[in-house]
Parts: C-alpha cells; structure tokens; sequence
C-alpha cells in the first residue's frame, strides 16, 4: 500500500509539475476515447496547452513529458449528471438548491451560489467525475425523489410552494468543472428544472392535470410578454401570473433554446411530458424516468435524452410501480441518447461509476454504460464540443484507472481537467491516512 501511495504521488508530482503549455504524453495505455476512434487497445494520449493535441497508436513527441500508463485504462472525465456538487454540503443544515419565493422561480440560477472549495468535489473527482451538471431542487417536489445521499431519501416540504406560478419551476441548471480553481463554473443556464407528476401536481394544487394546464398558462403569459414588454413595463397589459424576472427566465425555454429538465416517473406522467413538448413546442430533457422503458419507443421517437439512475427499482410509490434494473439498457436498446447519474447527487455521486457498471451487469453494452457517463450527459447539455471523449481539440479532461473503470478495485492514477493534473486524494483519505496508525504518535489535537 505504502509502494502504490508513493508511486501514485510521484506520477502526480510529473504530471504537476509542467506548465500548462508543457507537452505531457500519456503512453502504454488502453484508450477509451468514448468517440469515433472507439477503443485503442494500446495508445498514446498526447496533451498540450490543456488541449487534447492527438489520440493514437503513435509514440511520445520529442521533449514531452512522459506519464506511463503501464498498460493501464485511459477514460474521458466523466460528467455528473443531475448533481447537488458545490452547491449543497451538510444536506441536513440545507443547500443553495431550494428556493421558496412568489417572485422567484425560473429565475433561479444556480451558478451564483457555487462553492468550489466544498470538500465534497474531491471525493467526487477521486471518482473520476471532472464536469457536473447542478441542478436545483423544487421546493414543493413530494413524491418520489429525485436524489437520495447517504442511504437516505430526500423530500423537500410539500405544498411549500403553494399554487403561485413560480412554484411550477425549480430553477436553472448549470455545468461545472471538478478542478482545483477559484471558478468552477462552465456554464450557467444549461436547462430549466420543473417537477411533473406527484412532484408537479403538489406544486400545481393537488392535481397533474392541474399542473399541465398552469405551464401552458404561464408559457402563454411569456409569449405575451414577449410581443409587448414596453406595454409591461408601463402597466398596459393584462396581469401576468408570473414576475418579471421569471418572465424574461422563460424566453429561451419558450423560443426552444433552453431545455426543460422534466422530473418524472410514471409511463403516463411520461406520455404527458411529451405531448406538452409537442404541444408548446419546447425542449425537454426526461429525469428520473424509472417506467421509461414502458414508453421507450415513444420517447425515442421523440428525439428526448433520458437521465437516470440505473439502480432506482423499489416500488415506493405508485409512480414507479413498473421501476426495473433493466431500464437504461431497454431504453438504450431503443434508441434513446441516455445518461447515467450517480446516486445522491453529492455525497454519494461518486458510485456514478458504479451504477454504470450495473447498467452493464443488466444488458447495456459496456461502449453504451461508458457513453451514458461521458459523451452523451455532455451532448444533452450542450458541451459535447468541449468534454465527453478523447479527441484532439477538446479539453483535456481524462482518467488514468488501474483498470476497468466500472469495476469497484480500479482506482485513478492520475486525474486531469483542462490539461492541470489534481490531486489524488480528499478529505476522507487525509483522514484515513491520520487516524489508521495510532501505535505511533497521536496529533497534537490527541494526546494519551
């Protein structure tokens, strides 16, 4: 164990040590590009000025500083999605997700409330989680949740939003990188969260239907506001059920620029999500999703990605009577772009690999697990040109693994965002590290 931590620090050490425009190669390494190079069984990994510069079969480039792999797995970063990562710490003591206000709903944004010093993101990126999507939660969700951390189901208050339109919108979304930087932000206004079934209709008054007929009532009010803002701001129009900032919030979702993240479970909440889409003509993004695979064929034909957890198969309510372990892989097999999230959203968002690997155990292909965690979250959120695969001109976002990735004894050997090697170790390890000796002296803190 000491040999491998010191090796693991030495390879950290060369990787960090080279300024951002140095050349670093990683060579003898079995390279999953999650691209159309798809798997190379023995490559080189070249890197320059946080750039990825060449994916191949070719040798170092004179001068690089050279990281050997040792026959070990290359993987891109992979992508978190629906994460709670710098913007929640102690869930009990609450988070900067949840908003309860008449006058703030879509208007929401996440990106002012991240914290890239939580202690949380480490542990993530000891994971190999690089880029994360944060999305907010709604302050009336109810039902089933979304999230669970520490074994622990999350609800949020019930009929805490009340009827008032804001409610029908938990906020928007936004990208982050995992890197050691004083802004981990990558980019704000990603998507727009809004709860349906039992979630939408405790927002909405009790009903789903009731739900279905206030979005379409607000997207109407958005539409006016557009045709007419100066008549707005001068008090010549109709009352408007929503506030100005959550109006003008709206416009992009309304134009089809900003997608909905939808949170729903049940096949019928599904079918209605989707008909509502066709009907407003609006993007939207399925979360949750736990009976999709009842609906596969409809949702594919719709051109709709899916994020789920491929682990969610407990019948707790009755909107996800029909939950299966075989979801990502039917929902996969009919054409459906999915992603994969990791359970818990922050604490446990490091099993995200994990639950690729049971995706895998339950019928998905290996190459279509390792897309849902990389180049498909990154396609669906609009950052696929940046992250998600190994190929020259992206960020040099990449994992070095002991071996399989989704298998639980791999571990990172060397992490990289941007083309910047990070540290191998977190809080938990730096805890572990002091307390699993105590023959020898104790810290300070500690005496006999």
């Amino acid at each position: 164990m000491r040999k491998l931590a010191a090796s693991l620090a030495a390879l950290a050490a060369a990787i960090a040590t080279p300024a951002l425009a140095q050349t670093v190669a990683i060579t003898n390494a079995r390279i999953l590009t999650a691209g159309p190079a798809g798997e190379i069984a023995q490559g080189t990994i070249v890197v320059q000025g946080g750039k990825i510069a060449s994916v191949g079969a070719g040798a170092a480039p004179a001068g690089a500083q050279v990281i050997d792999a040792k026959g070990g797995v290359v993987t891109p970063g992979f992508v978190a999605a629906n994460a709670l990562l710098g913007a929640v710490e102690v869930r009990s003591l609450g988070d900067d997700l949840t908003v309860i206000n008449p006058d703030i709903g879509a208007a929401f944004d996440v990106q002012y409330g991240l914290d890239p010093a939580s202690t949380l993101i480490p542990v993530a990126r000891m994971a190999g989680i690089t880029r994360a999507i944060v999305t907010p939660l709604s302050a009336g969700g109810g039902g089933a949740s979304f999230h669970a951390d520490d074994g622990e189901e999350v609800f949020t208050a019930g009929g805490t939003g009340g009827t008032k339109a804001s409610a029908l919108f938990a906020g928007q979304a936004a990208v982050i990188h995992l890197g050691e930087a004083a802004d981990i932000l990558v980019k704000p206004k990603v998507g727009m969260v809004v709860p349906f079934g039992e979630g939408g209709a405790n927002v909405a008054g009790g009903a789903r239907g009731a739900e279905i007929v206030a979005l379409k009532a607000a997207f109407r009010d958005v539409r006016d506001y557009m045709r007419n803002k100066a008549a707005y701001d001068r008090a010549g129009v109709r009352d408007l059920a929503l506030s100005k900032a959550d109006l003008e919030a709206l416009i992009p979702v309304v134009e089809g620029r900003m997608p909905i993240i939808a949170r729903v479970h049940k096949a019928s909440d599904i079918r209605g999500v989707l008909k509502l889409a066709r009907e407003e003509k609006v993007k939207i993004i399925l979360s949750g999703a736990e009976e999709g695979w009842m609906v596969a064929s409809e949702i594919a034909a719709a051109g709709v990605p899916v994020i789920l957890d491929p682990l969610s198969d407990r019948p707790e309510t009755f909107q996800v009577l029909g939950a299966s372990l075989e979801n990502a892989a039917k929902l996969n097999a009919a054409g459906v772009l999915v992603a994969i999230e990791g359970t818990g959203g922050a604490h446990r968002v490091r099993e995200l690999r994990y639950n690729a690997g049971n995706a895998v155990a339950y019928g998905m292909p290996y190459q279509a697990a390792l897309a849902a965690v990389t180049i498909n979250p990154a396609k669906i959120f609009g950052v696929a040109d940046q992250v998600g695969s190994l190929e020259p001109g992206k960020d040099a976002d990449l994992v070095v693994w002991t071996g399989d990735p989704f298998e639980p004894l791999s571990q990172p050997t060397a992490i990289l965002i941007r083309g910047q090697a990070q540290p191998l170790t977190s809080r938990q390890i730096e805890l572990r590290d002091r307390y699993k000796d105590l023959s020898g002296p104790y810290p300070v803190a500690y005496p006999r």
